[in-house]
This record gives structure tokens, C-alpha cells and sequence, in this order.
């Protein structure tokens, strides 16, 4: 029999709470275990079953990581501008507006003095250098982009786009 068959429903509640808090205390109390949390949740901590359900949490909450990083990764070196450049461009935006923007691939941002605004991007360049040093993406694809992004740096740079 599977070991995750042998847990109990407020058990199994427990290993995705841990996982999620890594705090034994509050996934008890949050699973159910109301007298004595603390010590309800050390001793599911000691029970085999539970532990082998948490490490198989652990390693699912490690690829859906690698999964998010991926997907971030995609998003700063494909993503668009455009909400930047009409933040940029909009006097005074609507705050109710901005949560609608995407600004996912900005780094930073000023206001100085003079009200002008600055918005610093994250480098496309090195989410694609490192999309492809993972393999987590078919280079084959994001190589014509990653080219023309040499290249349009290094011409912008004053350097020779050809050692590319």
C-alpha cells in the first residue's frame, strides 16, 4: 500500500501545510490539530509516513520552482515594454490603472528631482544567456533573438557586431 494511502485526510492537510510553512506548529494548527499544536506537529514530524509525504511535497514545491523561474526568466527576455513605456509617458497614470500594467521586467525605478523618470529594465541579454545555459528552452528558437540583441548592443556600444 502507498504510504500516502496510510495518512489520514487532516495528515495529508498537514504535509502540504508544513511544506508550504515549514513550521510544524502552525500546520497543525491550521490542519485541524487544535489541543496541543505544537506537540501534535512534532510528533507527525517523527512518524515515517508523514516525512516520506513532505519530502514528495518538498521535491513537487522544487520543480513547480524551476517551473516559475523558467516561466520568469521567458517573461524578462520575451516580455513587453509597453506598459513601461506608457507609465513613462502618462503625466500622472490613475493608481487604479497601474495594477492592470504589466511591469514585470523592470528592475528599478526613479523620480528624481527634476520629475523626470527613470526606469531601469532587467538585462534580456542574460535571461537568455541563461535560458540556454540551463537548456531550459529550445535554443534553436531563441537564438535569432539573442543574435539581434548582440547585435543591436554591440551597434549601439560602438563594437563590432560580427564577433558575435
Amino acid at each position: 500500500m502507498e504510504q500516502s494511502k496510510k495518512l489520514s485526510k487532516r495528515e495529508r492537510l498537514f504535509c502540504r501545510l508544513y511544506c508550504a510553512t515549514g513550521n510544524a506548529r502552525e500546520a497543525a494548527v491550521r490542519s485541524g490539530y487544535t489541543q496541543n499544536p505544537e506537540e501534535q506537529g512534532l510528533e507527525l514530524l517523527a512518524n515515517d509516513a508523514v516525512i516520506a509525504e513532505i519530502k514528495k511535497g518538498m521535491e513537487r514545491e522544487r520543480e513547480l520552482l524551476k517551473i516559475k523561474a523558467l516561466k520568469g526568466l521567458e517573461r524578462i527576455a520575451f516580455g513587453s515594454i509597453s506598459d513601461a513605456v506608457r507609465l513613462v509617458c502618462s503625466d500622472s497614470p490613475p493608481l487604479l490603472s497601474l495594477e492592470s500594467f504589466d511591469l514585470f521586467l523592470i528592475s528599478e525605478i526613479k523620480k528624481p528631482k527634476d520629475g523626470a523618470m527613470e526606469i531601469k529594465f532587467f538585462d534580456r541579454l542574460k535571461a537568455l544567456e541563461r535560458l540556454m545555459q540551463d537548456g531550459l528552452t529550445d535554443s534553436s528558437a531563441a537564438l535569432p533573438l539573442y543574435n539581434a540583441l548582440c547585435e543591436a548592443s554591440q551597434t549601439i556600444s560602438g563594437g563590432d557586431a560580427d564577433g558575435v
